[in-house]
């Protein structure tokens, strides 16, 4: 049985490393860890984009509809800084809320910094895409993905949302993240590679 191929849209959210001030390092974190995570194939659609509200919402829109993205990762823009949109710019673009992922997301981050209350991350989904905002840096960006022994990472959920809503079944390494479905939604496990 082969693996279902995985679009997957990695959208940095700054305005600095978006004009070169400084080498943006959100995409970079993203891929490595979604390699590491996934046995499927994944085509990675990335984009470096500024704070920018309209802008992101567009990015968001063009990565769903016309990209066809199973699955959205962006990453900065989400603190309660003025220039930080991500989360109105990711509601503008929402058919459906999924808040147990920004939920997740700030308990994880408690356990290693108190200003995770701070945090304003959001997930949606927009047709056959989900969306998820995750923290600016690598270090929080894996951290979340993965969690902890006091709290589960997100990722987790990640594959059984893609099935629920019409996507490709995602596999992971169990070693870096093991995704939950109910037994009924299982198919039977490959070998990791």
């Amino acid at each position: 049985m082969t693996s279902e191929t995985v679009r997957i849209g990695i959208v940095s959210i700054s305005d600095r490393a978006s004009t070169g001030v400084y080498e943006d390092k959100g995409l970079p974190a993203l891929q490595d860890w979604l390699r590491r995570a996934l046995l499927n194939p994944i085509e990675f659609v990335p984009r470096l984009i500024p704070d920018e509200r309209v802008g992101i919402a567009a990015t968001l829109r063009e990565l769903v509809d016309e990209a066809r993205c199973d699955l959205v990762l962006t990453t900065g823009g989400t603190g309660p800084a003025p220039r930080d949109v991500t989360p109105e710019a990711t509601l503008d673009v929402a058919e459906r809320e999924m808040p147990g992922f920004g939920e997740q997301m700030r308990q994880i981050s408690l356990h290693f910094v108190p200003t995770a209350i701070l945090s304003r991350q959001v997930a949606v989904i927009r047709g056959k895409s989900l969306i998820i905002n995750l923290p600016g840096q690598p270090k929080a960006i894996a951290e979340t993905l993965e969690g902890h022994a006091a709290a589960s990472g997100i990722f987790a959920a990640v594959p059984y949302c893609i099935d629920l809503i019409g996507g490709p079944y995602l596999e992971t390494r169990d070693a870096v993240i093991k995704a939950f479905r109910p037994k009924s939604a299982q198919r039977p496990a490959r070998p990791a590679t």
